[in-house]
């Protein structure tokens, strides 16, 4: 339990304390609001004057940054204005109470987005973030980030995805755990992504725009609240990159699959291309956006299935300090040789 003491002194500390507003004592009670793969979030009210705020303990990197939770800071501050993301309170990414880096934001309500309900209302959300002009920066090798203010922006994104999908296979292809028939299906559905790549021309591929991009479009992350403002949560991996890689990510079926039993079919995905397109209104450069979100959901799917390789090893070995029952279940559905095949689909 040393990260639950950590947590404690941390949470006593003047300076947590004197910036978020909180008496000397102790009033406030935290409980367990949801675990994810790489974070812990707690919520907690503000006696003063009741505000619901949500203390976030960061226990990994998806980008291998050495100060992740100043990074997700960072971009919140950015879209604050937009009013589609949580407003953020503070941030300590020092390590002085416990190994871990801690945020506080907001506590937004709503509920997870219903694909075939609520489809619609994501695009206004994402047009909404996507409109705002942010700073990006190129940096010179993954996970350094030291002196980084502005957004990581990779200067090949398709590329950037089909290498980080390699690096996180490698770790199943090398593991004793791993099935080979699996590895076998996975290594000839990455030679198909590399390949289709090529054939397309992505390499060459013009991006009229630039904003900031989370990249992580899963339903859950949304909140869709009837009675007042939608917005977008759990801002882990922001990039400075093509709007399209967004849309290709959230339309993606190892998106869509993640937390529900959803696939959505070709007619779903171009009217929701269409009314993203709507909403933007004007705002930035929609040119070709239908053509690159294609490029870019198909490349997702890679990433999606490497990811679950990736991470079906490490479920399986000791010493992992979060874990998750239902994506335990789902990584395994990812695997199976029918969902492979549908994934292969997207090729050809």
């Amino acid at each position: 339990m040393e990260l639950i003491r950590g947590l404690e002194d941390f949470i006593r500390s003047e300076e947590y304390r004197t910036a978020i507003g909180l008496p000397a004592e102790v009033r406030e009670e935290y409980t367990l609001l949801a675990q994810g793969e790489y974070n812990i979030n707690y919520r907690f009210t503000r006696p003063a004057d009741g505000r619901r705020l949500l203390l976030r303990v960061n226990c990994g990197s998806q980008m291998h940054l050495k100060d992740q939770i100043g990074y997700e800071y960072r971009a919140l501050k950015m879209l604050e204005s937009t009013g589609r993301t949580p407003q953020v309170f503070y941030v300590d990414g020092s390590k002085k109470y416990l190994d871990h880096g801690v945020l506080v934001m907001e506590e937004l309500p709503g509920h997870a987005l219903d694909y075939r309900s609520e489809l619609m209302r994501a695009a206004q959300i994402l047009a909404d973030i996507h409109s705002m002009e942010v700073p990006g920066q190129m940096i010179p090798s993954p996970g350094d980030d030291s002196g980084l203010t502005a957004l990581i922006c990779p200067p090949d994104p398709l590329r950037a995805i089909l290498e980080e999908c390699e690096q996180m296979v490698s770790v199943y292809m090398s593991s004793p755990l791993g099935d080979d028939s699996t590895r076998q299906m996975i290594r000839k559905l990455l030679d198909k992504g590399w390949a289709f790549r090529e054939a397309t021309g992505a390499e060459r591929m013009e991006i009229p725009y630039r904003c900031c991009i989370n990249t992580e479009l899963n339903s859950t992350n949304f909140l869709i609240d009837t009675d007042g403002q939608d917005h977008l949560i759990d801002w882990e991996k922001p990039l400075y990159g093509d709007p399209a890689q967004d849309l290709g990510h959230f339309l993606a079926p190892t998106t869509t699959f993640w937390k529900t039993d959803v696939i959505l079919d070709r007619a779903d995905m171009e009217a929701f291309i269409r009314k993203y397109i709507e909403c933007v209104d004007g705002r930035f450069d929609t040119s070709d956006i239908g053509e690159r979100t294609r490029l870019f959901t198909a490349i997702t799917c890679l990433r999606g299935i490497t990811w679950c390789a990736m991470a079906w090893v490490e479920y399986r070995e000791p010493g992992r300090l979060l874990t998750n029952e239902s994506t335990m279940r789902k990584l395994d559905q990812y695997l199976e040789r029918g969902f492979l095949e549908k994934i292969a689909d997207y090729y050809d």
